[in-house]
């Protein structure tokens, strides 16, 4: 069984939001060392949000609403794959937390990259707010891998 780590790397909070999240985020979102780019991507996403949610809210926090849809596209449980006797059974197991942002970063920013016609920072405020409001592709994702979870309980008793 693998231990834990101990010297996991945790980015300095974002200097403009003052957010470890979003750090993380913006470094998930950099291709080939362009941070600065990713920032004004996230920056301008930001933008949007405030723009769209101005009409409804008179002051939104962007930040909320990024961290609302993490909350949203996080899964709780995923199922992994687990040989036993020469056969393979989806197990369904928890989720860390850890894991759990990872991967509603990498399903948000996977469904914004996966749309046409836009700019980055505006697909990217979409997808934000429909996660936000539990829609959009991440939170489908997330209800297929529940879903996945679900029909393979009685696997459940395979544990590590």
């Amino acid at each position: 069984m693998r231990g834990k780590v101990k010297n996991r790397n945790i980015p300095q909070p974002e200097t403009l939001y003052n957010s470890a999240r979003l750090a993380k985020f913006i470094n998930v979102i950099m291709w080939d060392g362009k941070k600065e780019t990713a920032r004004k991507i996230v920056y301008g996403a930001f933008d949007v949000i405030k723009e769209k949610l101005a009409e409804t809210d008179k002051d939104v926090n962007p930040l909320e609403v990024f961290d609302a849809a993490l909350r949203n596209a996080g899964p709780t449980v995923e199922v992994r794959s687990r040989r036993i006797g020469g056969a393979n059974y989806q197990v369904p197991r928890d989720v860390r937390p850890e894991r759990r942002l990872a991967l509603a970063t990498r399903w948000i920013i996977e469904a914004a990259r996966a749309k046409k016609g836009q700019a980055m920072h505006i697909k990217l405020a979409d997808e934000l707010i429909a996660a936000s409001k539990n829609e959009g592709s991440a939170v489908t994702k997330r209800d297929n891998t529940h879903k996945m979870a679900e029909a393979n309980k009685a696997f459940a008793h395979f544990t590590w």
